[in-house]
Formats: structure tokens, sequence, C-alpha cells
């Protein structure tokens, strides 16, 4: 079993994706991981699940669940390009399913078969989501549209050429490693590389339809440039200052004494003598309504619970924990009117937990022990009597 060493620039390109997460939550990074190493070897091999599994402390079957769910990420060596036809129900119609045939007739390959030298694998897609301009294929991506059984034939040709034919909306065509560099979030280098391509009919035909009939958005100007962040920054520093000065004075408790009919001074609140209004609590500004009208005050929740536990109290509430107004919260009883003894949800919690282990590299959950070890043994056994030693799973498992 040969094993992938990843190149250091992908090794500082993976930390690169990996930062741009918060730290509790790097497994976010696995899709654009999966990309990178795609980018490398072709597809995602054996050894690029390893390495994703090792720069994100996961176990391989968590990154080979994700790998092999997506129809982006190859799990075969593919070619350099890969064509794709659309044989859904539209593109079908229009002569997809014609076009799909021809090509894996002239290239000798079926579905998700590469041609000898390398350089295309064709593959049928269910759909392309461009069915205004079918019957459509992709190469690396990229579109080409209104295609028949000759044109495509003509663009597989020019590729397997050297050449790159210009797609029908898109930039210019690449390999797909060099596809897969940008969809693990990296600009494409190339000159010129986003110069080319520009949107078909079918994609204007909306907008001028709004521009032949006067459709717009209320109080849009087509003509309003787009501010940068300094300008938006700016901006809104100055709205803020704005609504600061707008707010009212504070209002101060009067401390003039109130007049009898005498012109005598009369105590507050005497008998037959109104006194002035009670002022509101101390003698602050007075605190602007929120900006929804409401007065109420907001509320902080119940309690600091995670989604989990907040899940399994509103489904079956623990009388003696349960908060009564807690949206969707009702205490259960016994058909008696009387709630239940008090149960502890966290500690529920806590033994299905401790009850399933999450599965590793080693021993996925579920499998029976005496089975794998039934197994190994036999293995090993097969092993000794070659004369050769496994071989290591990963660099990982050799490091360690």
């Amino acid at each position: 079993m040969t094993t992938t060493t990843f190149t250091d620039e992908t090794r500082e390109r993976a930390r690169e994706i990996i930062a741009r997460y918060p730290a509790d939550r790097s497994r976010s990074a696995l899709l654009p991981l999966l990309h990178l190493v795609q980018a490398e070897e072709g597809y995602v091999s054996p050894a690029g699940v390893a390495f994703c599994a090792e720069v994100l402390g996961l176990n391989k079957a968590q990154v080979g669940a994700v790998a092999t769910f997506y129809t982006m990420y190859k799990r075969k060596p593919t070619g350099d390009f890969l064509v794709s036809v659309c044989t859904n129900t539209m593109c079908n119609v229009l002569g997809g399913q014609e076009v799909y045939d021809t090509l894996s007739e002239h290239l000798g390959v079926g579905h998700d078969e590469t041609t000898a030298d390398g350089t295309i694998t064709l593959e049928h897609a269910e759909c392309l989501a461009a069915c205004d301009y079918g019957p459509v294929m992709t190469v690396n991506y990229d579109f080409f549209d209104g295609v028949d059984a000759s044109t495509a034939v003509g663009v597989v040709d020019e590729l397997r050429a050297g050449g790159r034919p210009m797609p029908t909306r898109g930039a210019r065509l690449c390999t797909l490693k060099e596809m897969a560099v940008q969809l693990a979030g990296f600009a494409d280098e190339r000159e010129g590389a986003v110069a080319d391509g520009g949107p078909g009919e079918p994609t204007l035909r909306g907008l001028r339809l709004a521009q032949e009939h006067g459709v717009s958005v209320p109080g849009f100007d087509p003509n309003t440039p787009i501010r940068s962040k300094a300008e938006a920054d700016k901006a809104a520093a100055e709205a803020k200052a704005k609504a600061e000065a707008a707010k009212p004075a504070p209002v101060e408790a009067s401390a003039a004494p109130v007049k009898g009919g005498d012109g005598a001074s009369a105590p507050t609140g005497a008998a037959g003598v109104a006194g002035p209004a009670k002022p509101a609590e101390a003698s602050g500004p007075a605190k602007p309504a929120e900006a929804s009208g409401s007065t109420t005050r907001d509320v902080k929740a119940p309690d600091d619970k995670s989604p989990q536990v907040r899940t399994a109290e509103t489904r079956q509430p623990d009388a003696g924990t349960a908060v009564p107004d807690a949206p969707g919260t009702k205490v259960p009883t016994d058909g008696t009117g009387t709630a239940p003894a008090a149960g502890d949800a966290r500690s529920a919690e806590a033994a299905g937990v401790a009850a399933n282990a999450p599965a590793g590299d080693g021993k996925p959950a579920g499998d029976e022990a005496g089975a794998q070890e039934r197994n190994l043994t036999e293995a090993k056994a097969g092993t000794d009597a070659d004369g050769a030693g496994p071989a290591d799973a990963n660099e990982t498992g050799a490091q360690k």
C-alpha cells in the first residue's frame, strides 16, 4: 500500500483554510479541504482522506462519509477534463441522451470512466440547472449551451488535441485540478482567467422585460455607486453620531415649591392642594422606545441550557426543572393532575453519551468485538505466511 505525502504548499493552504473558521468549528473546513487534496492528486484518495482526518482531528470514517456523499469529490483518478452531459428530463427531450451516447461511443468510455490518455472523464449528470439552455454539458463545471452530438464531439476532440475551447458562459477552461483549487477557496492566478465569458440570452431575458415594462424595485437607483468598506464605515459612524445628537434632553425634577391659594407655600400632597406630578425614577434621561415601537424590555431566556437539553425538556420536561413560561413547555401529569417525580435531563443526556462512544478507525460503532478480533487474527496469520509485514494505514499512524 502506497501513501502520499502532501506538499508543503498544500499543508500551508490547509492551515489557511482551517483559520477561516472559529477554533471550535474547524470541522466546517472539511469540504474545502477535500477539494484541496483533490487539487493535488486529481481525486480524493485514501491518503487524502487520512490527511483531512489528521489536520482536523477527525477519524477517517467521518471524512469518508462526507467524501462519498457529494459527487464532486471523485474517488478514483479522474481526467484533466470532466465532461458532464445532462440527461435529465428537459435536456433529454431536447437531445441530451443522444449527445451522451455519441460521446460515449466516440471516446470509448462509459459513465465515470476515463480515456486511456487520461485526458477526459465522461459522466452523465442528472441536472445541471440550466434547463433554458438545454441540452447542456459542462467541462470542469463551465457551461456549453445548446449542444448537439456534433458540437459535443468537436469540443472533446479539441480538448484531446491540447486546445481550450471557450465555454458559452464562464471563464476560460482550466484543468480539474486547477478548478479544485478555486473550489477550495483560492483565486485563479492565471492571466486573464476571469476576463472572458458573459451572460446568455435567457439569463438577460428577465432584465430586458423589466426594462421594457418599467419594472424596478421602488426607490432603486441603478446608478448608485457601490461604496467601499471604508466609506460604508464612515457613513455608519456619521449616522450613529446623528442619532446620538437627536436623543431628547434629560428630564430634571422640579425643585420649586407648590404655592397655595393665598400665595403661601403648601406642602406637597396637602389636603385640597394638588401636588406636582411625580417624576419618573430618579432624574435620568428618558429611555427612547425600541425601533419596533415596543416599550417592553428584553427578557433573557430562563436559562442557558444547550439546545439538545432544551429540546428534550420541551418534549418531556422534568416536573422539578421545567420552566413554565418556556415556549412549548407543558409539564406532563399522570392523569390525576399530579406531576411525575422530577428527573434529571442532564444526567440522562450524559448517560446516553457515555453509552454511545464515537466510532474510531480501529472499531466502527456497532461492530461485534469477537468477530473483529477473529478477522484481525486471520489477517495477521495470512500476512505472516506471505512473509510481508502490514503496511501503515497512513502517515499519522506511522508517526504514532
